[in-house]
């Protein structure tokens, strides 16, 4: 496979030695953006275990989740893009190998403490890699690498939750044996690291780059501005699928079946993974839109269905919400990141990912609180639920409603229009008339 126009071949023994051909590459990236974020979920159906040996309350379950959620802001406001400066590939080695660490460390835990230090360990890598690898990918093939920064995250969420609740619930050894598996991945993925050619020239300004500091260029400032409620909204429900959500479907259920949390995180993500990939030729506003009513109407489904009890209920809300998150953080993502340079990349996405995170990350903890200190798990659930509905009734209201002056669907149309508009590099020359105040700015960047 050649190599891609005015492809940066900075590293100096890329003609001694062999290394990966882009395609490969990108690939390999994309594998790494999944198993990063099948670690993070694997933990979620084995906190039903480590409750059970060490007798922690849920508070503790939500704080080993919220943790993680505060160390990947923490890399991702330092770090998050130092790669536009010193190189993809230092950044994706250092990253792998802190995994492989925090693999090591939750194999071996023997309390809530070791828990968290893995935890931590966990977030620092993700918040470095994700800007490196998402901006990686853009580098090799920019349709692609868009696509792949909004499903890897998901497919990777799916992945590791499915496969951690099957490997606790049928094989020996529950809360090793899954980390030894992705150790593996890691070691294997790190060496892929190594044969890759370096695809982001050097620059100066690495140590500058460390200060914490959201970097979003002037071009996107606006696009960001109106997808951030819809992006807050989706990952809010990670959030709720993540801490509290595993406790409840056994509820709902009946059982204590392990493996039912591992799949209620599984059909949220793995329905937006393949909304994603059903819609990634669907213009970017009407995703987000689709994304933000969905995400609306799955809760809702899903709440009815923790009222009541009923199992099937509660998986059809789960997959309409899916759809949501999917559609939402989809065309968030490709309304967005299109729209910086190449140097600035890997900082527009570690912004992104700290307001992601962040929405995660703060209200699952509040939700471990009021199990404990409120009204319980249900009643915690049905607020938290309401809550993320409220969030996506803003999102819709950003979306729908008119910058200025003009009323109605007409309008909302227009929004949609000018942000597919601006990431196809086409407003300056349409010369549409009657915009309003948003659209018109966009339009002339």
């Amino acid at each position: 496979m050649s190599l891609p126009p005015n492809f940066p071949v900075t590293d100096p023994f890329v003609r001694r030695t062999w290394r990966l051909t882009p395609g490969v590459a990108f690939y390999l990236q994309a594998s790494i953006v999944v198993a990063f974020l099948a670690a993070s979920s694997a933990p979620t159906p084995l906190y039903a275990v480590y409750q059970g040996e060490w007798g922690f309350s849920p508070i503790t379950t939500t704080m080993v989740f919220g943790i993680y959620a505060l160390a990947v802001l923490a890399a991702l406001l330092t770090v998050g893009s130092l790669s536009d400066h010193i190189g993809r590939r230092p950044v994706l080695l250092a990253a792998i190998a802190l995994q492989a660490v925090a693999m090591i460390v939750l194999t071996t835990a023997g309390g809530v403490s070791e828990l968290m230090i893995a935890r931590i360990i966990q977030g620092l890598s993700t918040g470095a890699a994700v800007g490196a690898v998402g901006a990686g990918m853009l580098d090799l093939d920019k349709a692609k690498g868009t696509i792949a920064n909004a499903v890897a995250p998901m497919t990777g969420t799916a992945t590791g939750a499915l496969a951690s609740g099957l490997l606790v619930q049928l094989l020996p050894a529950p809360t090793h044996l899954v980390y030894v598996a992705l150790l593996g991945v890691f070691v294997l993925q790190g060496a892929g690291v190594v044969l890759m050619r370096e695809t982001s020239a050097p620059k100066p300004g690495a140590l500058a780059s460390l200060r914490p500091r959201f970097g979003v260029p002037k071009a996107a400032r606006g696009p960001l501005l109106v997808a951030a409620p819809v992006l807050i909204a989706v990952w809010a429900l990670a959030g709720l699928y993540g801490s509290v959500i595993p406790a409840v479907v056994r509820s709902v259920v009946g059982s204590d079946s392990l493996l039912l949390g591992g799949l209620a995180l599984f059909t949220l993500a793995g329905s937006g993974a393949v909304t994603v990939l059903l819609l990634r030729n669907a213009a970017p506003g009407r995703v987000m839109l689709l994304g933000t009513v969905a995400l609306i109407v799955g809760v809702g489904v899903t709440l009815l269905a923790v009222d009541h009890n009923v199992t099937a209920l509660f998986f059809i809300g789960t997959v309409i919400a899916g759809v949501g998150f999917g559609g939402g953080f989809q065309g968030a993502i490709r309304t967005i990141v299109p729209l910086a340079a190449p140097h600035e990349r890997s900082g527009l996405l570690s912004t992104i990912y700290v307001l992601s995170y962040l929405a995660m990350g703060l209200p699952a903890v509040i939700g471990g609180f009021l199990v404990v200190y409120g009204g319980g798990l249900l009643a915690t659930t049905r607020e938290y639920g309401i809550a993320v509905m409220a969030l996506g009734a803003l999102a819709l209201l950003g979306l729908a409603v008119p910058r200025r002056g003009t009323r109605g669907a007409r309008e909302s149309t227009v929004v949609t229009s000018s942000v597919h508009t601006v990431q196809a590099g086409a407003a300056q020359d349409r010369g549409v008339q009657d915009r309003s105040l948003q659209d018109v700015e966009f339009a002339k960047r």
